[in-house]
């Protein structure tokens, strides 16, 4: 089966020449459908600019970029919000959500540009957002929820259209222990029932929650290791053995 991510030598330069920063040096990356990978590094050590460049937020400078088999790093602004917008549920660490509309609101906003009618939109969001335990909170707007209530919010909207890949920015960096925990568990969930799952951490001990590490420095992929100490998932062990 071909890959689902295929980052071929990518590379992203600014300021090119004597005083260039190469914030990807190279980078060669595959990851499988149903895999749940985390990608770790401190500040500055590229995991921000392979985020974008894995959320086709950006393109590279040198280098490919393969997404489900179509090469996403030539495709123009518009093709790629396209992309995004079908293919990459996004999961920020700011919650991003829009304060003056209610949770279901901010769940149904992206299907909106997907074309879905009224009825469908709503469908989708109500699932999503009992998915993940808020289906008492759908009229409730961001301040009337706590931290965690929001983050299941975002992933919420990020699950509601049922994309093949959930892209998880710092997922718990502004939530207490008990909430961050709250949010990997439905991550987790979600892997096992078949997403792709990429999670972008600066934190060792969330990174040890992937079934997969991918360490980065400089740009650059120091390691890249199978945690032995999570399970396979069991969608991606039934797909193994058909």
């Amino acid at each position: 089966m071909e890959k689902l991510v295929d980052i071929r030598k990518v590379y992203k330069i600014y300021n090119p020449g004597e005083n260039e920063v190469r914030a990807l040096d190279g980078v060669t990356l595959g990851i499988d459908h149903g895999e749940f990978i985390a990608i770790v590094g401190h500040s500055g050590s590229g995991k921000s600019t392979l985020m974008n460049m894995l959320g086709c937020l950006d393109t590279p400078s040198e280098g490919s970029y393969f997404l489900d088999g179509e090469d996403v790093s030539t495709l123009s602004d518009d093709e790629l919000s396209e992309i995004r917008n079908k293919e990459i549920g996004f999961v920020f660490q700011g919650f991003n959500l829009i304060p003056s509309l209610d949770a279901i609101e901010n769940v149904e906003l992206p299907l909106i540009y997907r074309g879905l009618s009224k009825d469908e939109r709503r469908r989708l969001a109500t699932e999503a957002l009992e998915r993940v335990g808020l289906g008492n909170r759908l009229r409730h707007r961001p301040m009337q929820m706590s931290g965690g209530q929001q983050q299941r919010v975002a992933i919420a909207r990020a699950i509601a259209a049922k994309p093949p890949v959930i892209l998880a920015d710092e997922p718990t960096g502004n939530l207490d222990s008990k909430s961050g925990k709250d949010v990997m568990r439905i991550l987790n969930e979600l892997w096992h029932e078949g997403r792709t799952v990429i999670l972008i951490t600066h934190d060792n001990e969330i990174a040890n929650s992937a079934r997969r590490i991918v360490k980065i420095i400089d740009g650059k992929i120091v390691s890249d290791v199978i945690n032995d100490k999570v399970p396979e998932s069991p969608a991606r062990l039934a797909n193994h053995t058909l």
